[in-house]
């Protein structure tokens, strides 16, 4: 996150806009992005099942890492939350 190009303050000024709970107006929210730290690991598939996660993935317009990571993530917060 970056402060605001077009709004400068000085520090002092931000200080006390955080105190008050109000600096949103003064970033650049846009620019915002979460870092979590990350372990690089290597998984063999077969060709099919590469070939159809790239079919999932064009449906839903994302890469087959990104669907692989979303199923991943659904498949552990199911688990996590209890049955209804």
């Amino acid at each position: 996150m970056t402060i605001s190009k077009h709004k400068k303050i000085k520090a002092s000024d931000f200080d006390d806009a955080f105190e008050h709970g109000d600096v949103a107006k003064h970033l650049d929210l846009a620019s915002l992005k979460a870092h979590y730290p990350t372990q690089r690991i290597t998984i063999d598939f077969p060709k099919i099942i590469l070939d159809e996660l790239d079919l999932e993935a064009a449906k839903i317009g994302v890469t087959r890492t990104s669907l692989i990571k979303i199923w991943v993530a659904e498949h552990l917060h199911r688990k996590v939350q209890p049955a209804n």
